[in-house]
């Protein structure tokens, strides 16, 4: 008999955006965006992660307001109308475009009668559906275990039950303790997992390291086309989707530059505004790639019309890792969405346009990735060696770039350009 894989089904959700009248600091720093705009902008990147978590937005309500409420965030009586319009639209489920403190979530809940996620809640459900290494999945727990603890009081039965829809994956479909000392031990083992995984990430470092190659970590707002445009420099065949945060683990693949030398590229995860401090230490591991980073390729999509803004959430979080003064290229993505009129300047040097997916500038860019990445100088040589001899040749061909080899008799003829260090090396083994 033919069976068909279950279609999973999209909840219905109801999203509400809470602007502040006044400018905001973000919203003063950049040219040309007013409050309201900023605030409308926010909604339109909230449907997009509803949509990526699998929801179906059923209505949306906006309210600007003079200053937050300290107890449900819009006030009673936008909450009685929050409510009227999620039962108007069937939506059992309930967004809000901001981080709710505990006790306003709790507050919220009883008003409406419903399920209450945060701005923060989404992002890790979508983290969750999105994790495939145990590395991942465990960084995801880890995020998701430190959010519920303090959330633990009046929702103990509802969290002990398997769970299901937006909001509920990853930790929340286990029998979860709702006593704060078994949380607390789950996170303690969980961090040790990570630790682990740290630790192995940190040899592998160090066997490239005994193959020194300069290396360059992609980074940018989520979905500005980073994953595509690493598969187009290395070949990886990395997951690429419109949907956000599409890439969670990291990857590192060798890209060979215009010089004939090697480097290591990597792709890291998206960056989001009012990324919580707690999700970034979680994902300490995957987030190590880029600073071990010789040279940040910082990835915009120049086509949207809101990048100034998220450029700067980008260089927030840099900051905040620590990389502020790393050297930086600026990489203007999806440049062929843009009549070339509408194209930003790339006049101080540090920026390249490049279309990913077209395939336009990518030898502009990794000339520049050239240039600035540090490295030796090439020599070219010629060395004998036995045929049995794989790991120098293996070195030859990482470090280097062989442009011949003749096997004669029992011995092989290799004529290669190598950096200047290794080139010693085998001049004195020899």
């Amino acid at each position: 008999m033919k069976t068909t894989r279950p279609v999973e089904s999209r909840e219905r959700v109801l999203l509400v955006g809470v602007g502040l009248k006044r400018a905001t600091k973000r919203t003063a720093g950049i040219p040309g965006i007013a409050a309201s705009d900023y605030e409308r902008e926010r909604l339109e990147e909230l449907e997009e992660l509803a949509r990526s978590a699998g929801a179906d937005v059923a209505g949306v309500v906006i309210q600007m307001r003079d200053q937050l409420d300290p107890a449900t965030l819009v006030g009673h009586g936008k909450l009685d109308e929050i409510r009227a319009e999620a039962l108007a639209h069937r939506a059992p489920v309930v967004i809000f475009d901001r981080n709710l403190t505990p006790g306003q979530q709790r507050n919220i809940e009883k008003a409406l009668d419903g399920r209450v996620l945060d701005r923060t809640q989404l992002i890790l459900d979508i983290f969750a559906r999105h994790a495939r290494t145990r590395e991942g999945m465990l960084q995801v727990e880890l995020a998701q275990l430190n959010y519920m603890l303090p959330r633990l009081s009046g929702r103990g039965v509802e969290l002990s039950r398997l769970g299901g829809g937006i909001g509920t994956r990853g930790p929340g479909e286990q029998k979860l303790e709702t006593d704060r000392r078994r949380i607390r031990t789950r996170i303690a083992r969980v961090r040790q997992e990570i630790e682990l995984v740290r630790r192995r990430r940190q040899v592998q470092r160090t066997a490239r390291r005994d193959v020194p190659l300069p290396s360059a970590a992609l980074v940018g707002y989520t979905n500005a086309g980073k994953s595509t445009l690493f598969n187009a420099l290395t070949h990886a065949g990395v997951l690429t989707s419109q949907r956000m945060f599409a890439t969670l683990d990291p990857t590192v693949r060798a890209v060979q530059l215009p010089s004939g030398r090697r480097a290591l590229l990597s792709d890291t995860v998206g960056f989001i505004r009012d990324l919580p401090p707690g999700l970034i230490a979680a994902f300490r591991a995957t987030l190590e790639e880029a600073q071990e980073a010789a040279l940040i390729l910082h990835v915009t999509d120049v086509s949207s019309p809101h990048h100034p803004e998220q450029d700067a959430e980008v260089l927030k979080i840099l900051d905040e890792l620590g990389l502020a003064d790393r050297p930086r290229l600026h990489v203007l993505n999806k440049c062929d969405k843009l009549p070339p009129e509408m194209l930003p300047g790339t006049g101080n040097g540090h920026t390249v346009r490049v279309s990913a997916l077209r395939g336009t500038g990518l030898e502009e860019l990794l000339a520049r990735i050239d240039a600035r990445l540090p490295g030796e100088g090439l020599v070219r040589i010629q060395v004998e060696l036995p045929l049995e001899d794989g790991r120098t040749l293996a070195r030859l061909h990482a470090r280097g770039r062989v442009l011949s080899s003749e096997v004669r008799g029992a011995r092989m003829w290799v004529d290669a350009e190598v950096p200047e260090s290794l080139a010693g090396q085998l001049r004195a083994s020899g």
